[in-house]
């Protein structure tokens, strides 16, 4: 069947079958099949839909596009964690070092920033000499040295994943239940894995807004680790305002640094502590949540999480002295503070705006070309339910760019909100 024939089918509101998805795909991944083709599809899958056969036989062609990870030499229990995407969250570069450091080994392939929400890798990156483009033997090397590596997507690893990733963002058919499912899994699954742990996000900052579209998206992506034998938990996690205290890049790893050094914030140990909690169960290095909980403490407390990311930093050739003295990186040249403009509290914010002026501070478009300022970011003083005086700093957002800074300044007079009562209390796990 050709790619005319495959995009009619599916419009038309017909299944697949495993031959025919296996026959476009590998299509798509050695450029027989076009993007416009491949855009196309992609959009009636947005659409339509596809059954759980569809989603199977998707992710197996996806999968078998590339290579294959295998550990099983190793002793250790070999685990993931992903998130659906939020703004401020940067759980998994806490969390990695911290299991690897308990035992587990963590190859950990992560993605971009996409739509509004930020991405590990940028993150990763804003630290001097971070590379995240290493080949798969490297990898697979650092992950047996140190236990634990974190890169990007490469041309070896799900290729069509990568490909199609990228149309997504181009097409507005990122919020596809099959195609998240596929993109997720695909790579988590080609890493060899045992164990995954998915933070679903759920909120005005998630791309799922409501617990009724969470519970399906999690049905399936636990439906796909199942079938390939990967033991998978979803935790659903409230993105109705940012995680943390910081947004933006160098920022975040930053605060993950105080994180590993035992002095994170509240919000973002728990989500934390829940997500490790899964792994240790899985792996039985805990016999049940407290006694998960109480390692992972103990493991921050000793120093043993912290030195674990230094590891893995100066394994990926990043400059480990930025890490041990966070204030030597260049600070950002301009800075715009947002004000109480009467006494309340805070009773919103609007995460997915504030996502996107996120990345508008930190993610710069130009000609065509995709740049970075690592110092860009916005750090909040207060969260939801939280009391503010007239001329107080809610919020305060920086960068190299005088214009986008006073402009995101701006914004974020309409994204945070000040009520005279204070709202009902915010859940953080749903």
């Amino acid at each position: 069947m050709n790619a005319v024939d495959m995009i009619s089918k599916k419009q038309a509101g017909k299944a697949h079958t495993l031959s025919e998805i296996e026959h476009f795909i590998q299509g798509y991944t050695r450029g027989d099949v076009l993007d416009a083709e491949m855009s196309a599809w992609l959009m009636a899958v947005y659409f339509k839909g596809m059954n759980d056969e569809e989603i199977i036989a998707l992710l197996k062609a996806m999968i078998n596009s590339g290579k294959q990870m295998n550990f099983q030499r190793l002793p250790n229990f070999v685990a993931d964690k992903h998130s659906t995407g939020g703004v401020g969250d940067k759980v998994s570069i806490i969390l990695g070092p911290l299991m690897a450091s308990v035992g587990l080994a963590i190859p950990m392939i992560s993605g971009r920033s996409l739509g509004h929400t930020g991405g590990t890798l940028d993150k990763l990156e804003s630290i001097p000499g971070y590379r995240t483009d290493l080949p798969l033997r490297h990898f697979r090397q650092i992950v047996e040295e140190v236990g634990i590596s974190m890169i990007g997507q490469t041309n070896k690893i799900c290729p069509a994943d990568k490909k199609m990733y990228a149309l997504r963002d181009a097409t507005s058919t990122i919020h596809s239940i099959p195609l998240i499912v596929s993109s997720i899994m695909s790579k988590k699954i080609a890493e060899g894995i045992q164990g995954l742990v998915i933070d679903l996000k759920v909120g005005a900052g998630a791309f799922m807004h409501d617990m009724e579209e969470a519970n399906e998206l999690a049905e399936k992506l636990k439906m796909a680790g199942e079938y390939f034998g990967v033991s998978t938990n979803i935790i659903f996690t409230n993105m109705d305002q940012p995680l943390g205290e910081y947004a933006g890049l160098w920022c975040e790893i930053k605060e993950c640094i105080q994180a590993l050094q035992g002095k994170g914030s509240d919000d973002l140990m728990d989500v934390t502590y829940t997500l490790g909690n899964s792994l240790l169960l899985q792996s039985k290095i805990a016999k049940d949540k407290e006694e998960a909980e109480n390692i992972q403490r103990r493991h921050l407390s000793n120093g043993s999480a912290y030195k674990k990311f230094v590891e893995m930093v100066k394994a990926h050739g990043g400059d480990p002295s930025f890490i041990e003295n966070p204030d030597m990186y260049k600070k950002p040249r301009y800075v715009g503070e947002l004000t109480a403009n009467h006494d309340g509290y805070i009773v919103s914010m609007d995460t997915f705006q504030i996502g996107l002026s996120v990345n508008d501070l930190t993610i710069l478009h130009h000609h065509g070309k995709r740049n970075k300022d690592n110092s860009g970011g916005i750090r909040f003083h207060k969260k939801i339910g939280e009391q503010v005086k007239k001329g107080q700093v809610i919020a305060t957002c920086f960068g190299n760019e005088k214009s986008r800074v006073n402009r995101i300044k701006s914004k974020l007079t309409k994204t945070i909100k000040i009520g005279e009562t204070p709202p009902p209390p915010l859940v953080l796990f749903l």
